[in-house]
């Protein structure tokens, strides 16, 4: 064809052109799939109970958003004295609690009081006795009927003035069993704070009280509010100590009405939601007010700087005095409780101590327990849920340490903080939740004890993650880095660099997870069937039918197994240069 011709329109054919191919789609990495699982498991773990709880709350029977559920919940009768029994309730327990806690530390860290190893004992051992037994042990000692210190004062004097059935009562308890924990906020502030105001304080020639109030208290301001505030957020969604000692004489509190709101049939759900939503949002300003005034739930900070050690006040004439504190403060929260329950524990009906109930004393009640299936059964199943939720937090933990602390993806922050959410949800709340999403969603595992293993898995997942996150970023990540240079997958990194170097904390995370899963009630008391009771249930069930003596026996068998677990965690933390915290 000439040029003439193609100009006159002549057709011509375009060259073909090669067709283009589909890019093959890439098959996703291990690593990927594995974060992708881990990342779905915690969004459903912490968001679904959350999502159910607020739904029910603020709906009502499929009419859309509605707010009658808050309205029947606050017009029920007494409402105004629950909410006011809860306040005084909270903020007493947690002032008693931070005072003995307090004056304890600066009595151990500050001056020369004697007997250091009294107050580790205390500040230790209440911390492993759950509020289940520690409330039954007060109630041996100060029921207006039965305690022994009535009994004492009764005949002493002929006055009985001690009644653990009331506010004053559940007070005194919780700020014992509480005490502890502002204790070990306050050691390490006391310890961390730089003396040389003081010792200024002190050449100009302020006093020792002067010294006190003026100087030490405002450096560890901090973390008294924090302490304080964390105190209040417990004692606020504790349930055991006011079902217990509340109940008997008609005292409510916010998580008691929760639980009979519950028991009633046919249950309200948008009210019993209403509450739990109330209980979260206090708690949840709580924990804010706590960041705020210096605290972190992750990590806690205190005064520090250039390297001291703080000098120790001597303490003179006061010195006995302080040592006759201490003795007491032992006596009331280790050994009277602990004594009590073994006491009861040996009689087959309590009674005040006397000859008549030392010689009726045997070990009937624990052979009786030992071979009660019930009891059996309600050991395997706190062991099992225990194990597999200590296994389950420690994997789900490490794996998003790992996406949060070694990647720098997008979402690792709010994935950080969700992971870390369940620690602001009481107890309570949060059984209450999770019984929410599996009465909507169809899943065979209602009454059983998935339901139960899948509600400790939520509620301690931040301490696992406190565990995973601190041994994570202790480890520098050229060691992996290295690894993948050498040829090494992710997955041979993880297993034969990363898992090895980050096993004591892991370790550490496992035991503490297992101790508490072992304790745990609150989120249990509102999941569980017949059949599938726990060790702590147990003990709730037979304190409400008036077995005292086997509460003890069961109790003492508690107690041990806990220490038994304490003690292994202190031995491994021994040899691996952990410790739990």
């Amino acid at each position: 064809m000439t040029i003439v011709e193609a100009r006159r329109g002549s057709a011509v054919e375009p060259p073909t052109r090669p067709a283009r191919r589909l890019p093959a789609l890439r098959t996703p990495r291990p690593r990927t799939l594995v974060l992708a699982a881990t990342g779905i498991a915690v969004i459903y773990l912490v968001g679904a109970p959350l999502v159910y709880l607020l739904r029910d709350a603020f709906t009502d029977d499929g009419k859309g958003f509605s707010l009658a559920g808050f309205s029947r919940a606050f017009s029920e009768s007494g409402m105004g004295a629950t909410l006011g029994n809860t306040l005084l309730f909270s903020v007493g327990s947690a002032a008693l609690g931070l005072v003995l806690g307090s004056v304890l530390a600066y009595l151990a860290v500050r001056t020369d009081a004697p007997f250091g190893r009294l107050v580790q004992a205390s500040s230790v051992v209440p911390l492993i006795v759950p509020s289940i037994l520690y409330a039954p042990a007060w109630v041996f000692l100060t029921s207006n009927d039965i305690g022994l210190f009535n009994e004492i004062t009764d005949r002493l004097f002929g006055a009985r003035p001690f009644d653990v059935y009331s506010m004053g009562g559940m007070v005194w308890v919780q700020g014992l069993h509480v005490a502890p924990i502002a204790f070990l906020f306050m050691t390490a502030a006391f310890r961390n704070s730089d003396p040389s105001l003081e010792e200024a304080a002190r050449t100009s020639g302020a006093g020792r009280w002067s010294v006190l109030l003026r100087v030490t208290v405002p450096l560890v301001k901090p973390a008294l509010a924090s302490a304080g505030l964390i105190l209040f957020v417990q004692s606020l969604e504790v349930f055991e100590i006011p079902a217990l000692l509340g109940l008997p004489a008609n005292i409510n509190v916010v998580t008691s009405q929760i639980y009979e709101l519950f028991q009633t049939y046919p249950i309200d759900f948008h009210a019993v939601g209403a509450l739990g939503v109330l209980l979260l949002v206090v708690a949840s300003l709580g924990v804010v007010l706590v960041n705020r005034a210096g605290g972190s739930l992750k990590q806690s900070a205190t005064v520090s700087g250039k390297a001291f050690r703080p000098r120790r006040a001597r303490l003179g004439k006061g010195r006995p005095w302080a040592g006759a504190f201490i003795v007491l403060y032992f006596l009331m929260v280790v050994v009277l409780p602990l004594a009590i329950l073994l006491y009861a524990s040996l009689l087959p009906f309590y009674e005040t101590p006397g000859a008549h109930a030392f010689s009726h004393m045997s070990l009937d009640n624990y052979t009786k327990i030992i071979n009660d299936p019930t009891v059996v059964n309600a050991f395997k199943n706190t062991v099992l849920v225990s194990v597999g939720a200590a296994a389950g937090v420690m994997v789900l933990s490490a794996l998003t340490s790992w996406f949060v602390v070694r990647t720098r993806s997008r979402g690792r922050g709010l994935l950080d903080t969700l992971a870390f959410s369940p620690v602001i949800v009481p107890g309570l709340v949060l059984g209450l939740a999770i019984s929410f999403v599996y009465l909507h969603v169809r899943l065979p595992i209602y009454a059983t004890l998935w339901i139960i293993l899948i509600a400790y898995l939520t509620r301690f997942l931040p301490y696992g993650m406190r565990y995973a996150s601190s041994a994570m970023r202790s480890i520098s990540s050229e060691l992996e880095e290295s690894a993948y240079v050498s040829g090494a997958g992710w997955g041979t990194t993880i297993r034969r660099i990363l898992l090895p170097l980050t096993s004591p904390g892991m370790v550490a995370g496992f035991i503490y997870v297992l101790i508490v899963g072992f304790r745990e009630l609150q989120s249990t008391i509102l999941l569980y069937s017949p059949g599938k009771e726990t060790v702590s249930v147990l003990v709730w069930e037979e304190y409400q039918d008036g077995g005292l003596s086997s509460v003890a026996a069961i109790g003492v068998l508690m107690v041990l197994v806990l220490c038994v677990f304490v003690g292994l965690a202190t031995l491994i933390g021994g040899r691996r240069g952990v410790r739990l915290q």
